[in-house]
């Protein structure tokens, strides 16, 4: 939130911010409450995948917007490059929460972002002993003032931070390799599942945003979400008896971790606006650990036992 934060410093009371409306938790509190309120900005939350409604979005004081791809917990996926082209030509910043992808898997500046950000605290530190953030650009003038913002405002991490940080790029490839090629397999396990309504993963065919994703990023990442068929009670029941998938609202660690988005990161949204973003209460995200598959796939099953249909 230090780095989300920081961007923030770039722009100036009554200047316009264009973001996705599936955005982290964490972030959408920021730019609708904080950046709104206190900041003096002017905040749009819309559907980035949309890319005539960001068109007509755009004011002549718009100066930033801010993505993810793939969002949270949904997991759409949006045309970076279009968009990023979008904003060159009204001279908007264009910045890229990269975190469920890591560098490893997808590159935003490659892709025409200004700026990418990421929470260290997962993928990158993969270890779940790191709360850190970052912001990195290409732009020598914007990279000038954050680091000038970053200064006078104390978003800086300590050295330690900075050594786990830097610990854990040392083990990213392996570890998102890993996570990756247990997310696919489960995926495709569980979109077959009788007791499963849908599973949401951008490695499978059956994703809207597949084709997408192969034109902007190596890989479809560690995380997938799934719909359960059933009652809300079912899927608390899942979510209860699951015993290798640890209950956190994090992801990107070497363990397996679940969460049920409308009891954490989503309780405090409106339900009408969760069933417009498709966050039920049957949802549930689970973030692919580098255990061994057969004890996730065995222990998904076990929970599996509770739900009724």
């Amino acid at each position: 939130m230090a780095a989300c934060n920081l961007v923030a410093h770039l722009l100036k009371p009554g200047d316009h911010v264009i973001v996705s409306d599936d955005l982290y938790g964490g972030c959408t509190s920021f730019f609708l409450g904080a950046a709104k309120n206190n900041y003096g900005l002017e905040v749009s939350a819309i559907d980035l995948g949309d890319l005539k409604l960001l068109q007509s979005t755009f004011k002549p004081n718009t100066k930033l917007l801010w993505l993810e791809s793939p969002t949270n917990p949904t997991l759409k996926v949006l045309d970076i490059v279009e968009i990023a082209k979008l904003c060159k030509e009204k001279k908007v910043i264009c910045v890229v929460d990269n975190t469920f992808m890591s560098p490893y898997l997808q590159n935003p500046l490659q892709l025409g972002a200004d700026i990418v950000a990421h929470s260290c605290t997962k993928f990158i530190g993969g270890h779940t002993d790191l709360i850190m953030g970052a912001v990195l650009t290409s732009n020598e003038e914007i990279y000038a003032k954050l680091k000038s913002a970053s200064i006078v405002v104390g978003s800086c991490p300590g050295p330690f931070d900075c050594y786990l940080a830097t610990r854990g790029v040392k083990t990213l490839s392996l570890r998102m390799s890993r996570s990756q090629e247990s997310a696919q397999k489960l995926a495709e396990y569980l979109e077959k599942h009788p007791k499963v309504e849908k599973v949401i993963y951008p490695g499978l065919k059956s994703h809207p945003g597949y084709e997408t994703l192969k034109k902007q990023a190596r890989g479809a990442g560690g995380v997938f979400t799934i719909v359960l068929k059933g009652t809300p009670e079912g899927a608390n029941k899942f979510y209860k008896n699951l015993n290798l998938f640890g209950h956190a609202v994090s992801l990107g660690g070497i363990e397996s971790l679940v969460s049920l988005p409308v009891m954490v990161t989503h309780k405090p949204v409106p339900p009408e606006i969760r069933a417009k973003l498709g966050i039920t209460d049957t949802m549930l995200r689970l973030s692919v650990g580098i255990e061994d598959f057969e004890d996730l796939k065995n222990d998904i099953d076990h929970a599996l036992e509770s739900v009724k249909v």
